[in-house]
Formats: structure tokens, C-alpha cells, sequence
């Protein structure tokens, strides 16, 4: 980052947002016309082939590698409680929407270079020429990673892996692409995954984000649940609802709290203040 640009660190808060009157008003426009049920339908019914056409427009290139997580989540680097200090078992890591593998593909590098090689990755997402490009990196080694196409609403993620068998799991900007009304399913799945003790990493966009103000009439599918222009779609969530997902489906809360993000670029005048929630809950 050059002398021009100050990236302000990150707030965490479990405060929600407070809106000006202005903020106030571009919600209460949203509401003047709604995406209607029919299309809102087929928008669910096409969410795997508008992110397919998003990865075929995009390639790898749209991501940047999140080179930030192990900062952010230190678990990811360090041993973990479902696995005995003295156990040559190998730890188990899953990633929910992993992309064209900016998340795994470092993570894994920097294990590397901590000498940290008794790790195994599963790696899925709902598109699959997200996944092909995952398989078609250099660095792709089934003996160290496998990574396939499910639909993690449904159980198809179970017959790739084994119940109770995953130490760690992360869903980064994740759950906001799904229909709120399958949220439940979701959790309930990563649940019967994890051994007991296994924790779920989670960093999603949270409520009354940039985003999600900046969104006009015609693009709000649901309260908090929007179309992006090129069909896929995003959801916004509040701290107490997240707690409220995790906890009635067996997992206790060990951080869940607001991220206020604040970029300043004062060469080009830009200020990007951007709002994310982030997680860890642990299987009961």
C-alpha cells in the first residue's frame, strides 16, 4: 500500500449499525418494488448456473488470494483440541464455497512453511467450473486435497464426506448466497460433519453493509436478501440472528461480532467503509 492509502484497522463491535436519515430513506425505496415471486423462483432455480457463468466471465481472476484468514483466524495454524497433542492423526479441514481456491491453495502454502504437513483439505462449491479450477491447479494433489461440486443445501455433501470426521470447517462469504429459508439445513450439515469440539470460521457481509444500501428499486428479493445484476444474490446478516442459527443447532457461540472496515484513499478521495460479521462456533 503506498503513502496515499491508509487502510484504517478493522472495529469489532456487536453493535448494529445506526442509519441516517439518508440510509434510512434508500432502504425504504428498495420497498417501493420488490423482485416478484416468480422470478425470485427462478433466480433460486438458476443460482447454479449464474454462478457458473459468473466463474466462466471471470476465471480466476475476480478474487484476490485471502491471504488474511490465518490472521483472523488462528486455529487455522494452530493444533486442534479435537486432536490429541500426541496423535499422528491427520487434521481435517473443509472449506464451504471454496471458489477457485483463494482460501486453500495459501492456507495450504503457508501450513507448508510452518512446517505444518499433517493437514488433509476437502474443498466444494456449488459450481462446478469452480471446481475445475480448483482441480486444475499445479498445486492440486488428491493425496493432500480433493475437491468436488455439491450443493451444500442438500445432502449430497455427505457422500464425499464421512460424518463426524472434520476438525475445521470455514464458510467465507458463503451463507449470504443461499435463500435465507435454507439456512437451517446448511448449519445443520456442517454440524453433522464436525467431530465434537469442531468449529466453524465464518466471515460474511454484515447488516446495513455499503453493498447493501447501495442496491435500487427492483433488486430486493426478501427483508435483507437482494438480486445483483448479473443474477446472483446476496444476503446481510445481523449479529443476533447468526447467534440465533448456531446456537438452536447445536453449536455454542465463541465469537460472533461485527467487522467495521474503513479504507481511505486520499489521493483519490475514496473512503469505502464496508461492514462483514465474523464468527467461530464450536460443535456442542
Amino acid at each position: 500500500m503506498d503513502a496515499e492509502t491508509d487502510l484504517i484497522e478493522d472495529v469489532f463491535t456487536s453493535a448494529e449499525k445506526s442509519l441516517t436519515d439518508d440510509e434510512k430513506h434508500k432502504l425504504e425505496e428498495q420497498n417501493k418494488r420488490l423482485i416478484p415471486e416468480f422470478k425470485a423462483n427462478q433466480l433460486e432455480n438458476q443460482a447454479q448456473k449464474h454462478w457458473d457463468l459468473f466463474y466462466k466471465r471471470n476465471e480466476t481472476r475476480f478474487f484476490k488470494d485471502r491471504r488474511w484468514t490465518t490472521r483472523e483466524f488462528q486455529e487455522l495454524i494452530q493444533d486442534h483440541p479435537t486432536l490429541p497433542s500426541d496423535s499422528n492423526e491427520c487434521r481435517k479441514l473443509l472449506e464451504v464455497g471454496c471458489g477457485v481456491g483463494n482460501f486453500v491453495y495459501p492456507l495450504m502454502e503457508e501450513l507448508e512453511a510452518l512446517g505444518q504437513t499433517n493437514n488433509y483439505f476437502y474443498a466444494c462449491d456449488f459450481s462446478p467450473r469452480a471446481v475445475e479450477f480448483v482441480r486444475s491447479n499445479p498445486k492440486y494433489n488428491e493425496d493432500r486435497i480433493k475437491a468436488f461440486q455439491c450443493d451444500i443445501t442438500t445432502v449430497t455433501i455427505h457422500h464425499h464426506i464421512p460424518a463426524q470426521t472434520i476438525d475445521i470447517i470455514s464458510m467465507i462469504f458463503v451463507l449470504s448466497a443461499i435463500t435465507p429459508t435454507k439456512f437451517e439445513v446448511v448449519i445443520k450439515n456442517l454440524h453433522r460433519l464436525l467431530k465434537s469440539g469442531g468449529i466453524v470460521l465464518f466471515r460474511d457481509y454484515g447488516r446495513y453493509d455499503m453493498a447493501q444500501l447501495r442496491f435500487k428499486s427492483g433488486h430486493k428479493i426478501a427483508e435483507n436478501f437482494y438480486m445483483r445484476q448479473d443474477g446472483t444474490r446476496s444476503y446481510y446478516f445481523a449479529e443476533t440472528e447468526l447467534r440465533k442459527l448456531f446456537q438452536e443447532n447445536g453449536f455454542e457461540v465463541i465469537t460472533n461480532r461485527y467487522v467495521h472496515r474503513r479504507t481511505l484513499n486520499v489521493k483519490e478521495g475514496i473512503d469505502v467503509p464496508r461492514i462483514f460479521l465474523q464468527g467461530k462456533f464450536k460443535k456442542l
